[in-house]
């Protein structure tokens, strides 16, 4: 019978499914991030396996991994060569070894071959094997900043090995946060399709301002965009950014534009254009349609009527098209209480007039869909009558839906 604890493999994604990831913890008190990094990649499809250094169990104890992954977790290397199981040169081996947190001692003996823990001799073992190991460092910023430490990095760079860099703050090389981990980890196991590729992606909301103190906007908290950023630099290409006021975070990997009002985001969309041979365009940010025609240089008494005259903002899409005849346009199409067949009529006026090459159509009133929801259910429209429904799921599988079929034809 299956472990309970890996019910919730795939609940957020399938990006991962099929995968094998062996864990190595270490003796950094960070390791007490590895229950939720475990349990977030089982999320997105993966199945654990956590090996776990003698320090690593004085800070956790082995139960617990063992319930946060639902496999046994190694603490000794036995008769069972549990290091050759995991990452050994045979087919059932791990797709990867994440050493996560790395302590300075475990990353000076990865580096020069020392095989003295579980953790160590399954990294050699990985390495020997070609199988991709990724190394989270996790300690004092004075430790990671002295010079063996760090010609210890470089060293396991230059063997293949890959680093994510930590967080320097409050004098610590702090492990990273949980998704960006996740992100490295996407990206080592996704397809690299999209290496040497550049991509221009928006997403979120833009502001009308009314006064100093009010402004006109709309529900975009630049989720879908933000996941189509994360998919792209998942697969090896580059973004660049440009997003709306949002409390969502964004992608660690990705130039990241801020803006406010439609003007400012169209203006960072040409200047991004014009600053990088972009592959393509996706314009998934909900752009107001109209704004207020001037903003007043106060804040207007409360209770005072008035009236507010309203102007179209600046329509991005078609103006780059204007500006760039051949470039790869995908545009999004909401619209609220309609059928699949209007739908695609309506995503399909823009494929028609030669403004975009795919439109992403969805609708605001679907349970699960469009503004806020973590889930999305969409339309990708293209020409010759091309129509492909993607089913209520999760945005970054609905990213990786939309991000193959750019793929399909670019």
């Amino acid at each position: 019978m299956e472990h309970t604890s890996k019910l919730i493999r795939g609940t957020l994604s399938r990006l991962l499914e099929g995968r094998r990831i062996a864990l190595c913890v270490t003796g950094s008190v960070a390791a007490v991030e590895c229950v939720a990094l475990a349990r977030r990649l089982m999320r997105h499809g993966a199945d654990i396996y956590c090996i776990m250094s003698p320090m690593a169990q004085k800070i956790l104890h082995p139960y617990l991994l063992e319930w946060a992954t639902g496999n046994s977790v190694v603490t000794e290397l036995t008769g069972q060569i549990e290091h050759v199981g995991l990452a050994g040169k045979h087919e059932g081996h791990v797709d990867l070894v994440l050493v996560a947190p790395a302590t300075a001692n475990t990353i000076g003996k990865i580096a020069n071959g020392i095989d003295d823990t579980p953790v160590t001799t399954t990294v050699s073992s990985a390495i020997g094997a070609h199988i991709p190991v990724l190394v989270v460092p996790a300690m004092h910023e004075s430790m990671y900043d002295h010079p063996a430490v760090r010609a210890n990095v470089d060293k396991l760079q230059q063997m293949g090995v890959g680093v994510v860099a930590p967080r320097l703050e409050e004098d610590k090389a702090k492990i990273p946060e949980v998704d960006e981990i996740v992100d490295h980890v996407l990206a080592m196991l996704g397809p690299g399709d999209l290496r040497g590729k550049r991509f221009v992606v928006t997403a979120g909301p833009t502001r009308g301002w009314i006064d100093r103190v009010r402004y006109m906007t709309n529900p975009s908290t630049g989720k879908m965009g933000i996941e189509i950023a994360r998919e792209i630099t998942g697969r090896g290409g580059s973004v660049t950014l440009v997003i709306g006021p949002t409390s969502q975070p964004v992608p660690h990997d990705a130039e990241v534009k801020h803006i406010e009002t439609s003007e400012e985001m169209l203006q960072a969309v040409l200047d991004a254009l014009a600053a990088y041979k972009a592959t393509a365009f996706i314009s998934a940010a909900a752009v107001l349609d109209f704004a207020p025609a001037k903003r007043e240089d106060r804040k207007r008494p409360s209770g005072e009527p008035y009236a507010i005259q309203l102007v179209t903002t600046p329509k991005i899409i078609e103006e780059v098209r204007k500006r760039h005849k051949d470039l790869f346009i995908v545009g999004f199409k909401v619209e609220s209480g309609v059928t699949d067949e209007e739908l695609d009529a309506r995503a399909r006026t823009r494929v028609d007039s030669g403004i975009c090459n795919l439109v992403i159509g969805n609708d605001e009133r679907r349970k699960g869909a469009a503004f806020g929801a973590d889930t999305n259910e969409v339309l990708i429209v293209g020409p010759k009558g091309f129509t492909k429904k993607i089913p209520l799921a999760t945005k970054r599988e609905v990213a990786r839906a939309i991000v193959d079929e750019i793929v399909r034809r670019i």
